[in-house]
């Protein structure tokens, strides 16, 4: 069993507190994790500035160099963890056993990762518009025109409460050491593997451990990091961002209510979309916040419905070792039970219509762990309960609505695949402002183009433009 230290700027410490990450199905302990009190996080980020000033020494230029060689370490190497070590099979597995998310999609996850590694500098050259990375060094420069530009950092250091469900959502923090900020990591309880092997690819790829704090812990030292950071990362439900709603200082990610919408033009068409459907619904075990969780169309919605639950109403629950296997155990104890009672509560309005009912029972029960088989659910008005409602498995509700009401009643929608030609609603989509992340087309939820940000700029998020004059002498030495 790894016995897994807090990192303090670098430095291990072991706390006389410990949780242990048991395998979900065993219930047997894979590694003891140290826990941080709130105490020591808030005196730890006031040296945050020293992971800044260490990292500005390092040009921008070599420590994308370090990002590629940490991206082949994480993905292929043998790296240490706390006090043993660990191969890229047994990150997949531990990360697994403790999350509930099948071998080989934990598996694909260290691809993704890997590639937001090795692709930073071309990501870094979109999201900041092809500007000079020495300028965030300096915090001004000279543009093409030769206007002084500047943009002052927020914080020396980005901080992320992480949650245990998804593990694809580190790619949002990776850009920061290339920024030279300083790291602050909240791992999730189950799922303390992503930030320590991140880490350890970091540091053997030659970036300062000095740059990297991680503090395991409970809600205490949730709140304290988010307290005492100057930009931090929340993951958490609808009630997390409504919380942090309005707060400069923190960058909520929550459920993403990510849909397809079906234009009049294209829906007669609708089963040449099919298959793009289904991947949006099912893929990653529908954990993600880019996962579709609703369609909707102004007609054939029940036909829809129904072709969507033959494809992946049968599904089976198969173990995390299954290469097959396509569905995340639910490994929090009452978590699938309770989560199915509340569909059944809105499954009796009328209107509502459960379409993968005949494919048998959906909630699997097991005595440490359950899992829920693909939901599939009809609504015949958007003005149902359930219509606008997100679970963390593979979950959709199809949406009879009429096109000129579409916009206006799907709600905040993180992904919106729009299928359709008609330039008034391509442009009145446009202009939606409750929309993140638009593709018009048959573009499925989940790709995602990395060139792209994913809710709101990091850069914006972590820097801000300001106004810079200088004297024309000044100008010419610069």
């Amino acid at each position: 069993m790894i016995n897994i230290p807090v990192i303090r700027w670098g430095k291990t410490y072991d706390s006389l507190e410990i949780d242990e990450v048991l395998h979900f199905v065993t219930g047997e302990p894979i590694a003891k994790v140290s826990q941080t009190s709130g105490g020591i996080i808030s005196r730890d980020m006031r040296k945050a500035r020293n992971a800044r000033d260490l990292l500005r020494q390092i040009p921008c230029s070599e420590l994308l160099q370090y990002l590629i060689k940490a991206a082949d370490l994480y993905e292929n190497a043998t790296l240490p963890i706390g006090d043993g070590t660990q191969t890229p099979e047994e990150f997949a597995h531990q990360q697994s056993a403790s999350t509930g998310l099948p071998e080989h999609m934990c598996r694909h996850n260290m691809t993704k990762n890997s590639f937001v590694l090795r692709n930073m500098e071309q990501i870094l050259d979109c999201l900041t518009r092809g500007l000079d990375l020495n300028l965030f060094t300096r915090g001004y420069g000279i543009e093409d025109r030769g206007v002084v530009l500047s943009y002052q950092a927020q914080t020396s250091a980005l901080s992320a409460v992480l949650p245990s469900n998804s593990p694809g959502v580190h790619t949002l923090w990776l850009p920061a050491i290339p920024l030279q900020m300083g790291l602050v990591l909240k791992p999730g309880p189950q799922e303390p593997w992503t930030p320590y092997r991140m880490m350890a690819a970091f540091t053997e790829a030659g970036v300062p451990k000095e740059a990297f704090s991680l503090y395991p812990g409970g809600a205490e030292a949730g709140a304290a990091l988010l307290a005492a950071a100057d930009r931090a990362m929340i993951f958490g439900g609808t009630a997390t961002v409504e919380r942090y709603r309005g707060n400069p200082s923190v960058q909520a990610h929550g459920p993403g209510f990510s849909k397809i919408l079906l234009g009049d033009d294209c829906v007669d068409d609708w089963e040449q979309y099919l298959d793009l459907i289904v991947e949006s619904i099912y893929i990653n075990s529908g954990r993600g916040c880019i996962n579709c969780s609703g369609v909707w169309a102004s007609r054939h919605t029940k036909e829809i419905a129904q072709a969507i639950a033959e494809k992946i109403g049968p599904v089976e629950a198969k173990p995390p070792t299954d290469p097959e296997a396509g569905l995340a155990a639910f490994t929090v104890s009452g978590m699938g039970s309770a989560v199915w009672g509340m569909i059944e509560a809105d499954l009796g309005e009328d209107g509502v219509t459960d379409m993968t009912e005949q494919y048998g029972p959906r909630l699997v029960e097991q005595e440490r762990y359950s899992y829920l088989r693909p939901v599939v659910v009809h609504c015949d008005s958007p003005e149902r309960a359930i219509a606008n409602k997100e679970f963390m498995f593979p979950f959709s509700t199809v949406v009879e609505c009429p096109e000129d009401q579409m916009i206006r009643k799907i709600g905040p929608t993180l992904v919106c695949s729009a299928i359709t030609n008609n330039e008034q609603l391509i442009e009145d989509l446009t202009a939606a402002t409750h929309i993140d992340r638009l593709n018009i087309g048959p573009i499925p939820t989940s790709k995602l183009n990395w060139l792209q940000p994913h809710e709101g700029s990091i850069i914006d998020f972590l820097f801000t433009s300001r106004a810079y004059q200088v004297t024309e002498e000044r100008l010419a030495v610069l």
